[in-house]
């Protein structure tokens, strides 16, 4: 369980708050148009209980809910993010108007995030013109909320969104097509970078990415390990990273990128005012076993040139997710390291866990390491500004449909109840404490 031991001061102006997004709580199906996610959760045996986000949490419709819950826990921000499927329907960019108002009036910064995986229906990450068609999206909502909004998101975890939803197919689109799915993860980082300048030419400032990364551990010392541990680390972290960070492309990867790759790179590396981390574990790797081997819940191919290993002497989640706080320890600081000064202050813009039950004791003990972890981070040098926990509610966990609770509050998927948790109460003292 948590320590009752102080949780460390950070440093005036750090951020704090909790994060959601669009496709997971929203509900409102029928009031916007389709995504990918509809599409695929419309197929069988797509989401393992057979759910859809139609109704999800309602937060479309009881978002006022939901912000009273954000000013009575106490953060500084929210991040949401906006569903472009919405934007492009009858509604637009109106319920997100008085989203925005609604947190100003209770003293609560918006922080919109322009794409967290719900693509409408019918455009395709694996074609280059959805880059340009993202950042027109961008431009309008820069241009309704921007007078509002001081602080942005481009993309959420494009990593995962290349991964597990076009190489293994295990999220929408649904696509497998492994190592031919490089191109959704250029044409994903050009259009962060197309966004980044629109959203410059709306007179916007205080941009960022929230990018997944996380420690990659060898399975062992001998070579076949630590080259497979490598490779994954390439995919996984530097893929997304680099590019952003030192306008290359980690060796040999930018000759698979399709179109003028330099041309785009100079686009893909326009500056950020801040560079997000969504950090939940290491990964441990090794040589390929011949066999298929486990990811967080998700069969990895026999063929890859790496397997998942099990880290084991470590806590796990009700999602089998190890619990290591020093792993965003290591991760900020080997951040530092590899990228020196060409680095912006870091914002770890997700972090939290999946447990049942309201009396969330091991939410609270996750959430404790893992500031505390943060807190080793600054003080050894990393310039972070702020933190966000995953989630402020329990919601639609995309393939896994309603059966994983990451939430601060509780929420009954029949009648839509709000319950606060014992972690909510929690953070709210943390947060009460920084003041």
């Amino acid at each position: 369980m948590a320590t009752t031991n102080p949780i460390p001061q950070f440093p005036a102006g750090f951020l704090w708050g909790v994060s959601t997004s669009a496709h997971q709580i929203e509900g409102a199906a029928d009031e916007r148009e389709a995504s990918v996610w509809d599409a695929f959760t419309a197929e069988p045996g797509r989401v393992k209980d057979g759910s859809t986000a139609a109704v999800a949490c309602d937060h479309y419709h009881r978002h006022r809910e939901d912000v009273a819950l954000l000013a009575g826990l106490g953060v500084d921000a929210y991040r949401f993010s906006v569903s472009w499927p919405r934007v492009r329907s009858r509604g637009g960019l109106g319920f997100y108007d008085r989203l925005v108002d609604d947190l100003c009036a209770a003293g609560v910064q918006p922080v919109p995030t322009l794409f967290h995986w719900d693509l409408p229906l019918g455009l395709d990450w694996l074609d280059r013109d959805t880059a340009a068609r993202f950042a027109e999206y961008v431009s309008a909502v820069a241009d309704r909320l921007g007078d509002r909004v001081t602080r942005w998101i481009t993309l959420n975890e494009p990593a995962e969104h290349t991964l597990l939803g076009h190489a293994l197919g295990v999220h929408a689109p649904g696509k497998r097509l492994l190592f031919d799915a490089l191109p959704v993860a250029h044409h994903q980082l050009l259009a962060h970078g197309l966004a980044v300048r629109a959203l410059r030419a709306a007179g916007a400032g205080g941009i960022g990415i929230a990018n997944s990364h996380g420690p990659t551990w060898a399975a062992s010392e001998e070579s076949a390990d630590v080259a497979a541990a490598d490779f994954y680390d390439v995919l996984l972290n530097r893929l997304f990273a680099d590019p952003l960070l030192l306008g290359a492309y980690p060796a040999g990867l930018g000759e698979l990128m399709p179109g003028d790759v330099e041309a785009d790179l100079k686009v893909i590396a326009e500056p950020v005012d801040w560079y997000g981390v969504n950090y939940y574990a290491p990964t441990r790797v090794g040589a390929p076993q011949g066999a298929e081997t486990d990811f967080g819940g998700v069969r990895m191919p026999a063929e890859l040139p790496f397997s998942v290993r099990e880290i084991e002497g470590f806590p796990t989640t009700d999602f089998g997710w190890p619990v290591v706080p020093d792993g965003l320890t290591e991760l900020l600081t080997g951040f530092r390291d590899r990228y020196g000064d060409r680095l912006p202050p870091v914002v770890v813009t997700e972090n939290g866990c999946s447990y049942e039950g309201i009396d969330d004791q091991e939410r609270i003990a996750y959430l404790d390491g893992h500031i505390r972890a943060l807190h080793r981070a600054v003080a050894a040098g990393v310039d972070v500004r702020g933190y966000f926990v995953w989630s402020l509610l329990d919601n639609f966990e995309w393939a896994e449909g309603y059966a994983r609770r990451f939430g601060l509050v509780h929420v009954d998927y029949e009648t839509l109840a709000r319950t606060p948790k014992a972690s909510y109460r929690w953070f709210r003292e943390v947060l009460r404490d920084r003041r």
